[in-house]
């Protein structure tokens, strides 16, 4: 953002949605009250050389014979169900706050007045109700389970309120939600949004939510808990690193909120059958590293602080999903000020 009068050199956001890590356990469908933390287990493996070869030797066949028959050998995480076990138990718990129209930090005390009427023109008149009805169908689709939701034969999810005084639960059929749109108004989407808007829509709003997702994938399947990034390769024995929290299988927090915040489905190419990646996670460049593309570019004008400047100086968005998209971003939360760089 551009050095004037009317914007924040020092601008930030704390999230408010604030899930915990996922836990994974063991369990059958038929007996869930039953359940075992699934533990990581070593393999050490040999695989073969798939990578693209170097003409000289793929053209060459005493040379490429030779590259193949070179061992790949592997050390890695794994994890798995027991031999008796059918389904994957996954539970998180995922604290809403409320408060998006307070910045966290701000240094220009103009644009923080100008940027606080924005936010509660728009929660006057929103609500939060449409980011909060898809962060719900996100919850009921169970899509925070990321692979370990492919190929399953049944998929419940089970949410309940923690707030004193505010007691609720619903249980989700997930295979009855798509990931691919958000078009959900049923009686139980609808009560979990109500709470989840609430929540955001409050200056000091808090909701406790405690999600357990049991997904039944076969006896002994393999789950997936998240890798870790090795910063330092060199010393490193193992390949492929997973996620573990004292022994028990997890899955990062933040990869959960990821998933619960893929909910932008207003970027140009969306519209677009062959180029859409279907709704992405909230991004100020909508980018989405496993395509290696930005969807939201500054050359188009749809980037998160193309749009942000304009509205929090008071001037009207186009429309009325360009607000949704930037309120999201602040309900994501993060550092949104100039580099020094």
């Amino acid at each position: 953002m551009a050095k004037t009068k009317d914007t924040a050199s020092v601008l930030a956001f704390e999230k408010k949605l604030v899930p915990s890590d996922g836990y994974f356990y063991g369990t059958t469908w038929a007996n869930k009250a039953e359940s075992t933390p699934l533990a990581l287990q070593e393999k050490s493996v040999r695989g073969t050389i798939s990578n693209r070869l170097k003409a000289a030797i793929k053209n060459d066949p005493a040379k490429l014979d030779a590259e193949v028959e070179k061992p790949n050998l592997q050390t890695v995480d794994a994890c798995a169900l027991g031999t008796e076990q059918d389904t994957l138990k996954h539970y998180f718990t995922l604290k809403i706050l409320g408060g998006v129209e307070t910045p966290s930090a701000c240094n220009n005390a103009a644009f923080k007045t100008s940027y606080q009427q924005a936010a509660k023109t728009y929660i006057e008149k929103e609500g939060f109700k449409e980011l909060a009805r898809r962060y719900a169908v996100n919850i009921a689709n169970a899509r925070f389970l990321w692979r370990n939701r492919v190929g399953v034969e049944q998929i419940e999810v089970e949410v309940n309120v923690l707030n004193k005084g505010q007691k609720a639960s619903w249980t989700f059929d997930a295979t009855q939600y798509s990931t691919r749109h958000f078009d959900y108004e049923d009686e139980q989407i609808s009560q979990l949004s109500e709470k989840i808007a609430h929540a955001l829509s409050t200056a000091d709003g808090c909701l406790m939510l405690e999600i357990t997702t049991y997904a039944q994938l076969g006896k002994a399947q393999e789950v997936y808990p998240s890798e870790e990034l090795v910063l330092d390769k060199g010393k490193s024995k193992k390949s492929k690193v997973l996620y573990q929290v004292q022994g028990h299988a997890a899955m990062h927090s933040q990869k959960i909120g990821n998933a619960l915040r893929t909910i932008d489905t207003w970027y140009p190419a969306f519209e677009d059958e062959q180029a859409t990646a279907g709704p992405i996670a909230i991004e100020p460049y909508g980018a989405v590293t496993n395509l290696g593309t930005a969807f939201r570019t500054p050359k188009e004008k749809q980037d998160f602080y193309t749009h942000f400047d304009k509205w929090a100086r008071g001037e009207a968005l186009s429309r009325v999903e360009d607000e949704h998209y930037v309120m999201a971003i602040l309900v994501r939360g993060g550092v949104f000020g100039e580099s020094d760089k």
